[in-house]
């Protein structure tokens, strides 16, 4: 039986695009002077984790992959609203952190849930504070899939209830051991049934100026922030943000389509200087988390972030620690390895995004602080 000369063709370009890419990407690599990923199929025992490993390192260093991925992406977002495993297309225009979205509509599968050991962990560190002296705030921070989940989900009815059963379960169980907690959940709820304006920034999955304003009003009453005129004032500071849930995406062409956000930023100043806020190690309160206390604050505009208003709220500064994705267990492996931090400290004000009660980087393992003298009141 004959082949159609089109069958032909297309069987032989495709197998000229399958032979090609490896081609051009050796081809590549040799000009660089790098040694193509391929090779190791020849040099290592073709064990499963080695095959893996040089799968891997042939789909990130594959310079047709570089060249065309981009512009895959955009197409499978702007034409097909598929924001792959990351991103989550929503209404009006929002983005949404997908693994957010899954941790609030979806169970977690066995042995996913980290809620039990994310309240040892606290217990521990409340526990190893006391000893020290030191009072343990919690500020479990809300996925902005929990506080917008009516703007999530396209063409469906959004979960009846924005308080995931991890979350709920963390919070109650934090009450009944007697672990200060900050429920901001329930703020911003009324926030946003009082009309306020957005708390989260439509194409990031942090929250807005407005947001961070509430948080630092619901901890600085929790510390008893005194009454009356502050050290500090603010500034104006706009600036435009292009959102990480668009940068996750890797694509030039969709970052041009979405574009970037005018968020109405104000720098904490000294009143009486105008000098920039600056923390003070030896402060009393140390604040420590992951990138909801950066955002702002150490990016632009700078100064402008959830620490320095808490500072202004306080009327004087504060110390703080911050890991980007780490707010639930690298921080305070960071603050083990600094233990200094807590010297002279009242309070630790701990913050970290609600998703880590699932997904938390090298889990909630429970960590020993090294020994300080306590303080003598």
């Amino acid at each position: 039986m004959s082949t159609h000369p089109a069958s032909r063709f297309a069987v032989a370009a495709f197998a000229a695009v399958i032979a090609g890419v490896p081609v051009v990407d050796g081809t590549v690599d040799l000009a660089r002077r790098v040694r193509p990923p391929v090779a190791d199929l020849f040099t290592q025992p073709p064990t499963q984790a080695n095959l893996r490993a040089t799968e891997h390192a042939m789909e990130e260093g594959s310079a047709v992959a570089r060249a065309v991925r981009p512009w895959m992406l955009a197409a499978r977002f702007l034409g097909l609203r598929d924001g792959g495993d990351k991103v989550l297309r929503g209404r009006g225009g929002w983005l949404f952190y997908r693994p957010g979205a899954e941790y609030l509509t979806a169970r977690p599968p066995a042995g996913g849930s980290m809620v039990n050991d994310a309240l040892a962990a606290v217990r521990g560190f409340r526990d190893e504070l006391d000893a020290r002296g030191i009072r343990l705030m919690v500020v479990p921070v809300p996925n902005k899939e929990s506080v917008y989940p009516d703007r999530t989900f396209r063409g469906g009815r959004p979960p009846a209830g924005a308080l995931a059963p991890e979350t709920a379960a963390f919070l109650s169980g934090c009450r009944r051991a007697g672990i200060p907690v900050v429920d901001l959940f329930a703020e911003f709820r009324i926030a946003r049934a009082a009309g306020a304006p957005d708390l989260y920034l439509a194409t990031d999955s942090h929250w807005t100026p407005a947001g961070l304003r509430i948080a630092v009003g619901e901890v600085a009453r929790h510390l008893r922030a005194p009454a009356g005129p502050s050290a500090y004032a603010v500034l104006p500071a706009p600036v435009r943000r292009t959102g990480d849930l668009v940068r996750m995406l890797q694509s030039p062409a969709i970052e041009a389509a979405v574009g970037a956000e005018v968020v109405a930023c104000e720098r904490v100043v000294r009143a009486e200087s105008g000098a920039p806020y600056a923390d003070d190690p030896a402060s009393d309160v140390l604040v420590i988390g992951d990138s909801f206390l950066r955002i702002y604050e150490t990016d632009e505009p700078g100064g402008a972030g959830f620490i320095a208003h808490l500072a202004r709220a306080l009327g004087r500064p504060v110390a703080s620690l911050v890991n980007d994705g780490g707010g639930a267990t690298l921080v305070r492996q960071d603050l083990v390895r600094r233990p200094r931090l807590l010297e002279g400290k009242r309070v630790v004000v701990w913050a970290f995004v609600e998703r880590d009660l699932r997904l938390a980087a090298e889990g909630w393992p429970v960590l020993a602080l090294p020994d300080l003298p306590r303080r003598i009141e």
